[in-house]
């Protein structure tokens, strides 16, 4: 249970850092004094949950929220995507339907929960790019540093997103109490001069509250990521107790903040559901909280990467991309369900009103249908128009303007008689290759049987998830490096850029009627008839890989590899009377779509991250 300091008309709270302006000592309504937190004069401490409305359907944006302060918090946290907001270049970032952000802002406001606010520009957040745009990260420019290049960037960004959440700070009557600077940037570089121009970016256009920076708790990365004169929180999973010592004696007099608790953790294709015990989370949240510590829960409530948004992690240069689930073993979960760990956090955090939301929401009844295979995988791509790119060699995914999708690259050598070689330099990040119309397999390494001819060469080209965390944030994807037919590179490439996340429902019908099926793989459409919209979990047993669209909506990828089954699809994307389902299968299509009434994400691993 938690105890705070007694209230007994303290003292105006004054700061200890050495520049009580840019802490927010006049203006802001959270200030510290003595290693205390304050909120108007009152003592104060941050319980806070992680909740993204670009990861939760808008009209369930209250539902969640509600979860979150029947939970115990008094704070929602969200990050702000840049990319998700301005995929490209050429148009203005949106801030309208799932993309505003005042609006989420507002409606967490009416719950009366405070906002923290951490616009980066770099999030990481398992999410696409670490939220830095494609468009962006595919110049040559030196990301998160003062490269003008970079900042001009940033600052025309934070230009359009800044004053709105300025406008909605407590200083304004909104609820916005905290703005985070970039993000964890100590674990990336330890360039202050652009840490300092990214907080004067906040202020400039209008930030009063309360500034903080968050990086692991090491010398290493509060070497790199911290700055005077602004609130240095920590992202921890384990040990508050060396987190809280470390601070202590870096930053004397600043309250203990932890801006993440990882209660849980994300998951990458082919590795296992990564879970975290009820009495870890307790034990260390409990940890957290004694004497006056701050925390926010991440993820409190985790939601879904639609889409193609899921990021991926790189280790000793192979790929880790993320499941398109990010329940992360929430509070939570994904579906809204309240978990044993909700009840658990809610104790020790010592939350005393009703739980008013119900534990599980309504989902529809369990069903098979049945998927109907109706256009090859080629027949499809190709029946949606998009431009061609010709040049010597393969356009990359940033030459193309291309964020996320499949790019297919066609070529005509001429392959002597007999056993030749054919090999894929560098992919990023999977392929499949065809001679003329026969697929020759998923591998960057063929036989290839040619007769003399003209063969047409095609190479189906997908993007898994772009880099969210450490170096490898912005490489280039796509068919890289020369394709070669022994020792000889095939040149004349046409490049066609297949933007799925970009499909209109018209797209997607063009797709689906491109011609009858002959091959194992393509465009596949299933009815589900409903009669009340509700929650369900969608399952493809026997299809291999691929991606499923709901009523035109894409939700997601689903992959046999694991770990994740089955997709969650929340009841606003659902219609009642007839719902289509589309499948974009690439390699082996089943027969069958089922309907499950609880998820599966596959077998579990019990995970704690830990900092040395």
């Amino acid at each position: 249970m938690i105890e705070l300091p007694a209230p007994d008309t303290p003292p105006a709270p004054t700061t200890t850092t050495t520049d009580a302006t840019e802490a927010g000592a006049v203006t802001s309504a959270l200030t510290w004094r003595g290693r205390r937190l304050f909120r108007h004069g009152v003592p104060h401490r941050i319980l806070s949950g992680g909740l993204h409305y670009f990861r939760v359907h808008p009209d369930l944006w209250r539902d969640r929220i509600r979860r979150l302060a029947d939970l115990g918090l008094n704070t929602v946290d969200t990050y702000v995507p840049w990319n998700f907001h301005q995929p490209r270049q050429d148009e203005a970032p949106r801030f309208d339907g799932w993309r505003d952000v005042e609006r989420f802002i507002r409606v967490v406001g009416e719950e009366g929960l405070d906002v923290v606010v951490r616009p980066g520009p770099y999030i990481c957040a398992e999410w696409s790019n670490g939220g830095l745009p494609s468009w962006l990260t595919g110049r040559d420019v030196m990301i998160r540093s003062s490269d003008p290049g970079f900042t001009s960037a940033v600052g025309r960004w934070f230009d359009e997103l800044v004053p709105r959440i300025a406008a909605l700070q407590a200083a304004e009557g909104g609820p916005v109490v905290a703005v985070q600077v970039e993000n964890e940037f100590g674990s990336f570089g330890d360039d202050h001069a652009y840490l300092r121009w990214n907080r004067e970016a906040l202020t400039t256009r209008g930030i009063m509250e309360l500034l903080f920076t968050a990086d692991g708790p090491t010398e290493l990365m509060l070497d790199g990521g911290t700055l005077p004169g602004t609130l240095t929180a920590v992202t921890l999973g384990s040990k508050p107790d060396l987190a809280r010592k470390l601070l202590a004696a870096r930053r004397p007099g600043e309250p203990f903040v932890v801006a993440e608790f990882w209660n849980g953790w994300f998951d990458h294709w082919g590795e296992r559901h990564h879970v975290r015990e009820v009495e870890s989370v307790v034990r260390t949240l409990d940890g957290i909280i004694a004497d006056g510590g701050s925390v926010s829960v991440y993820m409190a409530h985790g939601g879904t990467n639609f889409g193609l948004w899921a990021g991926a992690n790189e280790d000793q240069g192979r790929l880790q991309p993320t499941v398109t689930s990010y329940d992360s073993d929430a509070p939570v979960a994904e579906d809204g369900t309240l978990t044993a760990k909700f009840f658990a956090v809610r104790e020790v955090l010592g939350a005393r009103g009703p739980v008013r939301m119900p534990v599980r929401t309504p989902k529809l009844p369990p069903a098979r249908v049945p998927l109907v295979h109706r256009a090859d995988l080629l027949a499809g791509l190709r029946a949606v128009p998009a431009p061609t790119s010709t040049g010597p060699r393969p356009a990359s995914f940033e030459q193309l303007g291309l964020d996320a999708g499949m790019v297919l690259h066609t070529a005509h050598p001429r392959i002597p008689a007999g056993e030749h070689r054919l090999v894929l330099t560098d992919v990023r990040d999977q392929a499949l290759v065809f001679a003329d119309g026969t697929l020759l397999g998923g591998a960057d390494d063929f036989s290839v049987c040619g007769t003399g001819a003209v063969v047409r060469l095609e190479v189906l080209v997908e993007s898994l998830g772009r880099v969210n965390y450490g170096p490898g944030i912005g490489r280039h994807k796509g068919l890289l490096g020369p394709v070669l037919v022994d020792r000889r590179i095939v040149q004349g490439w046409d490049s066609t850029p297949i933007a799925l996340q970009e499909w209109s429902a018209a797209d997607l019908a063009r797709a689906v009627a491109a011609g009858s099926a002959t091959t194992h793989a393509g465009f596949a459409v299933a009815t589900i008839h409903v009669d009340t919209p509700a929650d369900t979990f969608l399952a493809l047993p026997g299809s291999s890989r691929g991606l499923v669209w709901v009523n035109g909506f894409l939700l997601g990828r689903y992959w046999k590899i694991g770990p994740q089954v089955t997709l969650y699809c929340p009841a606003p994307l659902l219609r009642a009377g007839e719902n289509i389902v589309t499948v974009l299968e690439l390699e082996r299509l089943g027969g069958t779509l089922e309907l499950r009434d609880r998820p599966e994400l596959g077998p579990p691993e019990e995970y704690v991250e830990e900092f040395d």
